[in-house]
């Protein structure tokens, strides 16, 4: 996994929604990056960052998703012990609502390996003992069948398409309340110091606003409003 320079970039995005870089990688060209479906589990969970560790469910089939596919080299159980520390697991789970991937035990064990985050379109199971657990899960909410109900797991650390969106192994996820936003590895540097200026200059406005101002020629700014702003900056 590339973790070349993420301590700088991740502090940067802490402080940086994903409201904001769904805007800054639409002026990159990126439309689809905003997964659907993945929502926080817990009121008030804070922001996830870090890369992606992907997971990949297809859709059941009997004679391979059965209670003792669980036991298989190729296995959730067997995916979550190659998971670093710091990654986020994003898992394909094909929008299936009633069946749930993912339960209490594989989020205990996740937390305890230092995982920071789990991000799906598919549903939990369990929902009290993974709440139990601490780990921050964004997904489309619980159901009490298990995964093989619906599901059947293939492989990890592959292209997936979680929410309708293209997530690779080492992209970097960011997951605040209102979703979770993929920004490809390769724009990350780009991406970054775009959406802290794109933060910045939203808190002026945001502060002129409150001052009074109208919004026609402040958002977005015009050249003169662009001028204040720049000159904001050195003051």
């Amino acid at each position: 996994m590339n973790t070349s320079g993420d301590a700088a970039a991740f502090e940067a995005l802490a402080g940086v929604t994903t409201a904001t870089l769904t805007t800054v990688l639409l002026k990159k060209g990126l439309r689809n990056v905003w997964i659907r479906g993945a929502f926080p589990i817990r009121p008030g969970q804070q922001r996830a960052v870090g890369r992606a560790f992907t997971l990949r469910f297809i859709p059941a089939r009997e004679d391979l998703a059965t209670p003792e596919s669980w036991s298989s080299p190729k296995s959730t159980r067997a995916a979550i012990e190659q998971m670093p520390e710091g990654c986020i697991a994003v898992v394909d789970a094909q929008g299936v609502k009633d069946a749930g991937f993912w339960g209490d035990i594989l989020c205990a064990r996740m937390a305890r390996r230092g995982v920071r985050a789990l991000v799906s379109d598919g549903v939990v199971r369990d929902l009290a003992g993974v709440l139990s657990t601490g780990l921050p899960v964004w997904s489309s909410g619980a159901a009490a069948p298990p995964s093989v109900a619906g599901l059947t797991f293939v492989d990890w650390q592959q292209p997936v398409g979680c929410g309708g969106v293209a997530v690779f192994p080492d992209d970097v996820i960011v997951a605040d309340q209102d979703g979770a936003v993929v920004i490809p590895a390769a724009l990350l540097g780009e991406v970054v110091a775009a959406a802290v200026e794109q933060e910045r200059l939203e808190g002026w406005i945001m502060r002129e606003v409150e001052r009074g101002a109208a919004l026609p020629g402040l958002y977005p700014p015009n050249a003169e409003n662009k001028a204040r702003y720049e000159a904001s900056k050195k003051a």
